[in-house]
């Protein structure tokens, strides 16, 4: 008989432990950022649509999803940045910096270039060339100079804006040809295609980040890059592989922007890194890396454009527009002190 209570009772009284256990775990996942956004963003679709009938248009929504790609593709450059523990702020500068240097080398276009061979193909390689190149410049900086990232990408940040500036005379590059501008000007049936480019980016590092061995390692150098080395883990290459990827998203969000607007000004992609880190921050990614995820940080560049859009539309002044970006920064980092997302990993 004390056989019989002994193994029955233990089971009969594990069960609802078990299940007690699973429902907690579900509940923590949902109250995690990457999911707790999805509620607000109903609720921003929902205000915009009362206050303005225009903001379920189909041009309005159109316009959403390509400033959500340009954006999304940048951020989730920063993303790789912040999980590996570090900062690049001169993702900014790439982002203008890159098209312009391909369009001014390779290409006969109105506003003054080189046109060393007015080829459309030579001046494409040369965008993801240049956000490669100057992504390595700054991962020597950083990982094997020992320079402070956000001291040496806040100098690489204005140094390139200068190169911009300097190179073009503060002229804006238009004319350009088809194959530069397809990217970000055309459409799939009624999606932009610079919004099937982001998706299909977003699900590639998904996939990458929690499925592969390096995207694991990513994670590990961010949390603790002492136990990632004695893991056996090449913390260095991995981080100058992080910062040459983000040059090249940079450089390819970049030209998504170019050929939505069919031209390169010396300005572009100016001031937009704080978006990129407002969106990173929104969607649970953590500044002290090691912890975030990928689709986490696009839920936030998507909650953070669609917020600008509603109040664009109900015509609050742009001033007050760009003020907002601080104060979602600042509600971005409160709430992730509340979730411990600022903790390290």
């Amino acid at each position: 008989m004390s056989n019989s209570a002994h193994t029955f009772h233990p089971a009969r009284a594990s069960a609802p432990a078990v299940g007690s256990a699973a429902v907690r775990r579900s509940i923590n996942d949902l109250l995690q950022p990457e999911w707790a956004i999805l509620p607000v963003l109903v609720v921003v679709v929902a205000v915009g649509a009362l206050l303005n009938p225009a903001f379920l248009s189909f041009d309005n929504i159109y316009g959403v999803m390509q400033q959500a790609s340009e954006l999304g593709v940048l951020t989730m450059g920063l993303t790789l940045v912040l999980i590996a523990g570090r900062f690049d702020l001169s993702l900014e500068s790439t982002f203008g910096l890159a098209p312009m240097l391909g369009v001014f080398c390779f290409l006969k276009v109105d506003g003054g270039s080189l046109g060393l061979a007015n080829s459309p193909l030579l001046a494409l390689i040369a965008i993801f060339v240049a956000g490669a190149a100057i992504g390595t410049m700054n991962g020597i900086l950083v990982v094997y100079l020992k320079f402070n990232a956000f001291i040496a990408t806040l100098a690489t940040l204005i140094l390139l804006r200068g190169i911009s500036l300097g190179v073009t005379h503060g002229e804006t590059l238009s004319d350009l040809p088809a194959l530069l501008t397809s990217p970000g000007d055309t459409s799939l049936g009624s999606v932009p295609l610079s919004f099937v480019i982001a998706l299909a980016l977003l699900v590639g590092l998904t996939l990458f980040m929690s499925r592969h061995r390096l995207g694991r390692m990513l994670y590990a150098v961010g949390g603790n890059p002492q136990a990632a080395r004695v893991a056996g883990i090449p913390v260095e290459r991995v981080l100058m592989g992080v910062f040459v990827a983000a040059g090249v998203l940079a450089a390819l969000a970049g030209l998504l922007q170019a050929g939505r607007i069919a031209s390169i000004p010396s300005s572009l992609g100016q001031n937009l890194i704080f978006n990129a880190f407002a969106a990173a921050v929104l969607g649970g990614v953590s500044l002290n890396g090691g912890r975030g995820t990928i689709a986490g940080a696009c839920g936030g560049v998507l909650l953070l454009v669609l917020i600008q859009d509603v109040l664009v539309l109900a015509q609050v002044p742009a001033y007050w527009i760009s003020a907002t970006t601080g104060g979602i920064i600042l509600i971005a980092l409160f709430i992730s002190r509340l979730s411990g997302a600022d903790r390290a990993a």
